[in-house]
């Protein structure tokens, strides 16, 4: 029998001096030392990776969708000029990336110059703070930009107005905006869609694929998601696999302390997931700093701090922190301990820990002996800390 199977993440925190600083120079340890985070993201993967890992975690890269630029330019340039054969009455700016992608590509083709001068004579809106920065940047002002970065918002701000006769440009990114645009035709307005960007399949759908199974197996303690179409791919690469059912309980059980912690960078991201019932973590700010913010403070809420002899050890995530020293654990062997420190001072039996630890798996107790053999062997010299009460179980090293 291997030496796997889904640890427990809930139970007191261990204090943390500051629990968003990354490690110190040097440092063996950080705050998510211990623990394993899924990265979903296309772009700026490696940036959130690397501030991650800074941090201590390790950390599996499985960007669940690509940015494909348009294959051919042409929809995008036919778009662009059909803006400029009459003024622009109303102009959406979705995305902060596929905006600059726009007015790049128009610069591109000698355009950039009457574009701008088209938005500025126009009534510009932007979904939230990127797309806000992104229309500021090319020299814009936007007239309103809702609070909670929906398109919903901005449909019902449009619908507000008389809309018959008024041309409205609508800037895409990466899936198309139907019933946005088909609801400002039915109030008599002239929608034109720019297309600058669209979501494809991962590049590489074995990542994907490795990433679902070690969520159904609690092997990552958290899945960072920084766009709903990430979510989304995800969720269909488990449904593929037959196993969408079990990574929604895995990830609405990281919303309540016992599963894969859900982390979203905003609230127009975790929609994909509460329609699932899923109810993730999200930071007050919609920036990558903030997400990584937010998994740090929120993780090492399930550390224990444990005892043996004049030692203290803190058990975080899959890692065991002795004066410095980090000896990674297999999620088994974390779980195994954990289970031992929820009822501290009591014996647990082979049939306890076999319920606890293995749940919904065929072993026996065979298998707990043999994984508390393994576990003793990665504790070396703190193999004490699990002691074996003859004919009856195992206990922490000092429980009385």
């Amino acid at each position: 029998m291997s030496d796997t199977g889904p640890p427990a993440r809930p139970g007191p925190a261990a204090p943390a001096a500051d629990p968003s600083a990354a490690a110190p120079a040097g440092s063996l340890t950080g705050p998510l030392t211990g623990f394993t985070v899924g990265v979903t993201a296309a772009r700026r993967r490696d940036e959130l990776s690397a501030l991650l890992k800074r941090r201590g975690a390790r950390v599996v890269e499985a960007p669940t969708v690509r940015i494909v630029p348009l294959d051919d330019d042409s929809a995008l340039r036919r778009a662009t000029e059909r803006c400029l054969v009459a003024p622009l009455d109303y102009v959406v700016a979705t995305t902060g990336v596929g905006w600059r992608g726009w007015m790049s590509a128009a610069d591109g083709w000698g355009l950039g110059r009457r574009l701008a001068e088209a938005c500025r004579d126009a009534v510009v809106l932007s979904r939230g703070p990127k797309a806000t920065g992104a229309v500021r940047a090319s020299g814009l002002g936007e007239t309103f930009s809702p609070l909670s970065e929906a398109n919903e918002e901005l449909l019902t701000w449009l619908l507000a107005r008389n809309l018959h006769g008024r041309r409205i440009a609508v800037q895409e990114h990466g899936a198309p905006l139907d019933g946005f645009a088909a609801a400002l035709r039915e109030r008599g307005a002239e929608v034109i869609v720019v297309p600058v960007y669209r979501w494809g399949p991962p590049e590489d759908p074995a990542a994907v694929r490795r990433l679902v199974e070690q969520t159904v197996r609690r092997e990552v303690q958290a899945i960072a998601f920084t766009s709903a179409p990430a979510i989304t791919g995800f969720l269909d690469a488990a449904r593929t696999l037959d196993l969408h059912a079990e990574v929604v309980t895995a990830l609405r059980d990281g919303a309540t302390g016992g599963g894969v912690l859900p982390v979203c960078v905003g609230p127009v991201c975790a929609r994909p997931l509460e329609e699932h019932g899923i109810a993730p973590t999200c930071p007050d700010r919609g920036r990558l700093g903030s997400l990584v913010r937010t998994i740090v403070e929120t993780l090492p809420t399930g550390n224990r701090e444990l005892r043996l002899g004049e030692s203290r050890l803190v058990l975080q995530g899959n890692a065991l922190l002795v004066a410095g020293e980090c000896l990674w654990l297999s999620p088994t062997q974390s779980a195994l301990l954990r289970a031992l420190s929820d009822r501290p001072g009591h014996v647990l039996s082979r049939a306890e820990l076999l319920h606890r630890v293995w749940v919904g798996s065929s072993a026996d107790e065979h298998a707990v002996e043999a994984a508390v053999a393994r576990l003793r062997a990665v504790l070396g010299p703190h193999a004490g800390l699990v002691r074996t009460v003859l004919k009856r179980g195992y206990r922490l090293g000092d429980a009385p």
